[in-house]
């Protein structure tokens, strides 16, 4: 608290008096002078005028000083990388200082200090520093070589720091061991295809050996390391289990579940079945053992639990009662052990289980209360020997008469009659004295369902389903679907009386409802019955099929995924890293159903080639005018035979500008060149001749690939004119990139005309833009960043947006069908060879979803305007459409 008083408000002309104090003589004066500009830095003053001033202040012996200044530096460095400079000498110097601590302060500072002017004058410091006799100063380079990686990978690779830090693995102090694998580690996910981190027999060894001395997050470092590691046959692997074993006793949670994931990676390749099962036996005490921590990192611990008992159920079925409720659990902690207990119970406990969960139903808490009787009906559905005793007790419960309980009773018990059809059906009667209390639309559904499916044996289900259709209208979309198909089943049953009852409820769907699910099944319904009652019973009576045992367990592949991912944020999310956060490269967004791109081989089906002729019933030289559009422009030259959109003739060089020249014209694309399309009128009094024309510098190399061949031009004559392009050009940045600068000449004209157009980037694609899969799914891991924007108003579904873009350049690589959303990946080539990655999301209603990647950034603006002139509806409409 001594240090409290820098904070103080402050006072008019502060900047100035602190400058003064900063020069002063006085170490004393000085020292609380940086404290004070440390301290308005850290409430949001901005001081970096006294940048220079600070800087001095770095030649001290002063240990506190010294640091004060560098953390200074770290923070106005970006802002000042000019001035950080002149502290670089200082840095060197400080990085032979006898003292480790400066030494390892001042590589520390360097690391920190994002600026890449600095890195060139940090990689001789750094060397010395990954050989310092100090191991302090070794692990801290360590770090700092991470950090460097992270500015300037090439540099990183030319200077040979990565060689120095694989060196630190077999340093005798496991503290440097510890960071080297850190930084490795780092490096490695920012880019795994370069294999920074090469784990071998020796590495292992060496850091197995480590492993003892190091401290808590040391050791988290290591582990999480030798859980990527294979081992080369099964001694080896017994061996790293024999010796990772001893860390499930830590008194760290977060060491123990490192040493869980390593364990439960290598038993997944472990062929000694006693091993295995020995292994398993060592796990459940840590695990239980976690549980008497403190309620954050219980839950943890369930989280990550509930994965292990999903793969090895047997592991901790025999601590069944460690996971029972305590009357002080907080809320989250109740309802995860809750979904432990319903994995771990089988016919040797049920009995035990079911007692509890009673007891669970009688609580306060509305929402454990739900739970717990939702637990009884899994229990039911897993363990089929206590199917008559769950129901029994969800008949008791629904006796209480408590409302929320009965409801949820209701909608375990339909999927209890799911998986026992024809057994439980006694019960019905005690159901439906139920029926008024219900309020929720999952019971409302749930009981709906019971009254359609056993329509033949309840007496009165015309009139309970006539209750609900009294209220038709205001009930939820799921209740209207289940009185739908409910009544439906009741007139298939019962024939007999229930006609008017049916036609009222399908003409309630068809005809006042606007849901569209709603509407479309009334009318299948409705056309079944007309048509084929035969049918109808066919399709709506049907034997279903029984409900699964555990409709909540993970996917296979993807509990194998988070189980490489235990004790980090996947495992308490039981999502994947990619779906949640975005790193460098280990999470990186991969596309969303990949797998289709990787393995659908036909999932767009053979995409034709680009059209060249008769896609309208006629030649495509003609085409442009069919539809008596006169899309192509009266003066417009000869269509070029391009299948994709090109814009509208426009006047580029007015006659008045162009002294008596005017010039008109439209972009388009032959033999594998932009060309420009345009007609040249003489509107001066002179004859024009000897017609020349010079490109500027542009964005895309863009200039004539041949001499302009214009025929003289007589006063009020014209001619057309085709001129392809090529990028032989000079690179000169435009603003915006597609933009052309041009100027022409000819004898006749007073002086040179110049004229500024900008090329439609559909135009600047290649035909050669399209990438196979593999290429395609490796290029979109290796890119970081991606630009995302949306489109409204676009026509058509995913297959006509596909087939315009393909018309255009923009070449499909694979659709897929992600969470009822048309997901359609996209390759394309610019004209000076820059690829952009393209991933549309049809969102519905017109809307699309554009996410882009490139290695150039700035690129990604250009393909973005491209789906927008393709697909939105200002865009020009082309030849094609």
């Amino acid at each position: 608290m001594a240090d409290a008083k820098y904070f103080s408000s402050a006072k008019k002309g502060e900047i100035a008096d602190l400058k003064a104090e900063l020069n002063s003589t006085k170490k004393n004066e000085k020292r609380d002078a940086v404290k004070k500009v440390i301290a308005a830095m850290t409430i949001g003053k901005d001081v970096s005028s006294l940048f220079n001033d600070v800087i001095k202040c770095m030649q001290t012996d002063n240990l506190e000083l010294k640091k004060l200044v560098y953390l200074y530096l770290m923070n106005y460095a970006k802002s000042s990388p000019e001035d950080t400079i002149l502290a670089v000498n200082s840095f060197v110097k400080d990085c032979q200082d006898p003292n480790p601590l400066i030494r390892a302060l001042a590589v520390r500072t360097m690391g920190c200090i994002r600026v890449h002017k600095i890195t060139e004058y940090l990689c001789d410091p750094l060397r010395k520093c990954l050989k310092d006799d100090d191991p302090y100063v070794r692990k801290t380079a360590a770090v700092c070589v991470a950090k460097l990686y992270d500015i300037d990978q090439e540099l990183v690779l030319e200077q040979g720091f990565i060689e120095s830090l694989q060196d630190l693995l077999s340093d005798a102090n496991p503290m440097v061991v510890a960071n080297a694998v850190a930084a490795l580690s780092e490096m490695h996910e920012c880019d795994p295809t370069a294999k920074l981190f090469d784990m071998n027999p020796g590495t292992v060894s060496k850091l197995l050996t480590a492993l003892n001395e190091c401290t808590e997050w040391g050791q988290i470092f290591i582990l999480d390391s030798l859980a990527l590691y294979v081992p080369e046959d099964q001694r080896e692997l017994q061996s790293i289990c024999e010796r990772v074993s001893p860390r499930l006793q830590h008194v760290n949670a977060a060491v123990v579940l490192s040493a869980v994931k390593v364990i439960m990676k290598l038993l997944a390749a472990m062929a000694d079945e006693d091993a295995k099962q020995g292994l398993l036996t060592k796990l459940a005490p840590p695990l239980v053992t976690l549980l008497s921590s403190e309620p954050e990192i219980q839950y943890v611990a369930l989280r990550n639990i509930n994965l292990v008992v999903q793969k090895y159920n047997g592991a901790l079925v025999d601590h069944m009662k460690v996971f029972f409720v305590k009357y002080n659990d907080p809320i989250y902690v109740k309802l995860e052990k809750l979904d432990v207990m319903i994995r771990l119970a089988y016919e040797g406990n049920i009995q035990q289980v079911l007692a509890e969960l009673k007891e669970y139903a009688t609580e306060v808490d509305v929402d454990f209360v739900r739970k717990a009787v939702r637990a009884i009906g899994r229990c039911a559905i897993k363990v089929a020997g206590s199917a008559q005793r769950c129901v029994d007790t969800l008949l008791d419960l629904i006796q209480t008469k408590v409302n929320y309980v009965v409801q949820e009773a209701i909608v375990v018990i339909k999927d209890i009659f799911r998986k026992y059809p024809n057994k439980y059906e006694s019960i019905i009667g005690t159901l439906c004295e139920n029926l008024d209390t219900l309020d929720e639309p999952d019971a409302k559904a749930a009981m709906i369902w019971i009254v359609g499916e056993y329509s033949d044996r309840i007496d009165n289900a015309d009139e309970l389903l006539d209750q609900f259709i009294g209220g038709f209208k205001d009930e939820d979309v799921q209740v209207q679907l289940q009185i739908l198909t409910a009544t439906v089943k009741l007139f298939l049953k019962k024939p007999a009386g229930n006609q008017e009852l049916v036609q009222r409820v399908l003409g309630l769907c068809t005809q006042e409802s606007d849901d569209p699910d709603l509407r479309d099944r009334g009318f299948i319904y409705w056309r079944l019955l007309l048509t084929d009652p035969a049918a109808a019973k066919a399709v709506v009576l049907c034997e279903k099929p029984l409900i699964s045992e555990e409709t909540d367990l993970l996917e296979p592949s993807l509990l194998d995924e988070l189980l490489c991912h235990i004790s980090s944020l996947a495992a308490v999310y039981h999502k994947p890293p990619t779906t949640f956060t975005e790193t460098r490269a280990d999470a990186r967004r991969p596309l969303a159903g990949a797998e289709a791109v990787d393995d659908d081989i036909d999932i767009v089906g053979e995409r034709p080639s680009a059209p060249t002729g008769d896609l309208l019933g006629g030649p495509a030289s003609g085409a442009g005018d069919l539809l008596g559009l006169g899309l192509g422009g009266g003066d417009a030259p000869a269509a070029s035979g391009y299948p994709g959109i090109r814009k509208p003739v426009a006047v580029w060089v007015a006659a008045a500008a162009g002294h008596g020249l005017q010039i008109s014209g439209t972009f388009s694309r032959a033999n594998g060149n932009p060309v420009m399309e345009m007609t040249f009128s003489n509107q001066s009094p002179n004859p024009l001749s000897d017609f020349a024309v010079q490109f500027d510098k542009n964005s895309f190399k863009l200039v004539n690939a041949a001499p302009l061949a214009v025929a003289p031009l007589a006063p009020g004559a014209s001619t057309q004119v085709v001129m392809p392009l090529n990028t032989s050009g000079q690179l000169g940045r435009q603003d915006p990139l597609n933009k052309l600068n041009i100027a022409f000449k000819a004898t006749g004209l007073p002086s040179v005309t110049y004229m500024g157009v900008e090329v439609p980037y559909n135009c600047l694609l290649t035909e050669e833009g399209r990438l196979e899969k593999q290429p395609y799914l490796a290029l979109w891991g290796e890119i970081p960043d991606e630009t995302t924007s949306q489109l409204a108003g676009v026509e058509g579904n995913a297959d006509q947006v596909m087939a315009k873009c393909r018309a255009n350049n923009v070449f499909d690589i694979a659709k897929r069908n992600i969470n009822g959303q048309d997901v359609a990946y996209f390759s394309m080539q610019f004209v000076n060879g820059l690829t952009v990655l393209a991933e549309l999301t049809m969102l519905g209603g017109g809307a699309v979803k554009v996410a882009l990647k490139a290695k150039q950034p700035a690129v990604t603006g250009c393909a973005a305007q491209v789906f927008k002139d393709l697909l939105e509806p200002a865009a020009p409409q082309g030849l094609l459409f």
